[in-house]
């Protein structure tokens, strides 16, 4: 048998702005995956694949420009490129329309959160690189 929690989150200032910071990284990197793809594509090249733009991906947070993308959790960043790709392969075999980027005011903010890492208390959740919340 599954048993499932419902919970209500309320977070404080920083723990909001975390939140809010974790679904822009998500979102960023969703919006870099299809480009790149997309850059990708129009060079002749073949369909890349997780693998290869993770590899991209973690040189890119190398550089000074990007060093801030290694605040957030990494499993937001994989999720997100994982799901770029599926976009991708599904515009390829010809099962959706071509993915389109997402913005910052009609897209609804979301991200991944590894529910192996997310911990329970009595009265707290921890939530992985945001910290407990009531």
């Amino acid at each position: 048998m599954i048993t499932s929690i419902k919970i209500r989150l309320e977070p404080n200032n920083k723990q909001n702005s975390k939140m809010i910071g974790s679904a822009g990284v998500a979102r960023w990197t969703y919006n870099w995956v299809i480009a790149r793809q997309e850059e990708n594509y129009k060079n002749g090249g073949k369909f890349l694949s997780d693998s290869e733009i993770r590899k991209e991906l973690t040189q890119l947070k190398k550089t000074e420009d990007f060093n801030w993308l290694n605040k957030y959790s990494n499993n937001i960043t994989k999720q997100a490129v994982k799901d770029g790709c599926d976009a991708y392969k599904k515009f390829f075999k010809k099962l959706s329309d071509k993915p389109k980027f997402k913005s910052r005011r009609k897209s609804k903010p979301a991200f991944y959160q590894d529910t192996e890492k997310t911990k329970f208390t009595d009265t707290h959740v921890r939530l992985e690189k945001i910290g407990y919340k009531r």
